[in-house]
């Protein structure tokens, strides 16, 4: 028997339900403070295009869960601080799904709503992505 199925709208919607949304204004104070850790998801040619929040972790989408599982051959140390992880993404919609499995995988997690547009409609910090050297 097969699962039902479900609309991306309700996987949003239960995303949204299952974890911290902050807004831009609640955000932004949170950048750079001990114990908390900006994760951007954007895929790195949005970055290129559009910037970056400075400080912020760049973790693609496609490898998150291989990253923060603690038995993956690719866990990444920055998911095993005990830190709190804010995520975002270009408007906010792949942020709250990528929070919510960041969630399920054990992590502390809030996703920015709006994502990197709102921010940077804000006036919030960006920066272009620096040039990869080497």
């Amino acid at each position: 028997m097969t699962a039902p199925k479900k609309t991306l709208t309700e996987m949003l919607a239960e995303a949204e339900a299952a974890v911290e949304t902050l807004t831009v204004e609640e955000a932004q104070p949170l950048l750079g403070v001990d114990g908390i850790t900006f994760v951007d998801i954007r895929d790195v040619r949005e970055l290129q295009r559009d910037g970056i929040v400075p400080g912020a972790y760049h973790a693609p989408r496609g490898m998150l869960e291989f990253w923060i599982a603690e038995d993956s051959p690719y866990t990444k140390d920055v998911f095993q601080t005990g830190n709190k992880f804010v995520f975002f993404c270009a408007g906010g919609l792949r942020s709250a799904l990528a929070a919510q499995v960041a969630q399920t995988l054990g992590l502390e997690v809030a996703h920015v709503e709006g994502g990197y547009g709102a921010w940077k409609k804000a006036g919030a910090p960006t920066a272009p992505k620096p040039e990869k050297k080497g």
